[in-house]
């Protein structure tokens, strides 16, 4: 099993299917699932996407993704690697696949056999969430025992800077009100933000102050239905992306300062959840 360095993702755009790879977020060894080895397809055109243009003739199927994964986990245990997480998110938005709901349960059987201590975690920037059955699928695999970690992406508290930093045509109201939706039936998650510069500008105040008050009030939602917050993980630029210098990276400090005014927001509001910078 040939695993990757944290900035190695270029082997999805060689067409893997499952690519194991050391990651900083997941502090060990993670086993990515990707579900479009053959292009990009994703609902958001964020700036600082670190996939680079491709395309190849592998197709996914749910029956390959099985014997790859399965190998990559049987021989991960040989070896005495301790797998940190199984993780839907390679190149594009893995929810847009018609393949979701059946490779979930597939990861989920051969995590239980393999590497039962590993979490099961899906990065999705959320417009999943827009579709009914979608949001069910999700809403179920979290509150399982055991269940599903969701990495749920909120780079923004505008629409202004959604515009810039996500780019998507999905009315920015609208998809954070599926957010709160969501929060509201009790279903855990952990919040992901990337923080970058974007044609040289940093988020503008307006924009961090927004953006606070929408992570504290979806972190008091979900608590108060019996979900909560696992984490808010902030996070900045660190890989290579086709439109640099589009995006530029922000010092540390930066992160550190928005995860402190956040925790300080959520300790006022007596909000069990924190903020931890990536």
């Amino acid at each position: 099993m040939k695993i990757g360095a944290v900035s190695d993702h270029r082997t999805r755009e060689g067409g893997a299917i499952i690519y194991p790879v050391y990651s900083r977020r997941s502090r060990g060894l993670s086993v990515g699932i990707n579900l479009f080895p053959d292009r990009k397809l994703c609902s958001f055109d964020c700036p600082y996407c670190e996939v680079f243009p491709f395309r190849t003739d592998i197709v996914f199927s749910v029956d390959t993704m099985k014997t790859a994964l399965s190998s990559c986990l049987r021989e991960a245990a040989e070896n005495g690697e301790t797998v940190k997480d199984i993780c839907f998110s390679g190149n594009g938005e893995p929810t847009l696949s018609p393949e979701f709901p059946e490779a979930l349960e597939t990861a989920k059987a051969l995590r239980d056999e393999f590497s039962a201590g590993a979490k099961l975690v899906l990065i999705t920037n959320g417009t999943g969430l827009l579709d009914d059955r979608t949001f069910s699928v999700l809403a179920a695999a979290a509150k399982r025992d055991s269940g599903l970690h969701i990495w749920l992406k909120l780079d923004a508290g505008t629409e202004a800077w959604y515009r810039e930093i996500d780019r998507s045509d999905i009315p920015f109201k609208r998809l954070t009100g599926a957010f709160t939706a969501f929060a509201a039936q009790g279903s855990p998650f952990t919040l992901q933000t990337m923080i970058c510069r974007v044609n040289g500008v940093l988020p503008p105040p307006e924009e961090e102050a927004a953006w606070l008050d929408l992570a504290a009030a979806l972190a008091d939602t979900s608590e108060k239905a019996g979900g909560g917050i696992r984490s808010v993980q902030i996070y900045g630029k660190v890989r290579p992306a086709p439109e640099d210098p589009l995006t530029e990276p922000v010092p540390r400090e930066t992160l550190d300062r928005r995860a402190a005014l956040l925790n300080e927001t959520l300790e006022c509001a007596g909000i069990a959840a924190r903020a931890e910078v990536f």
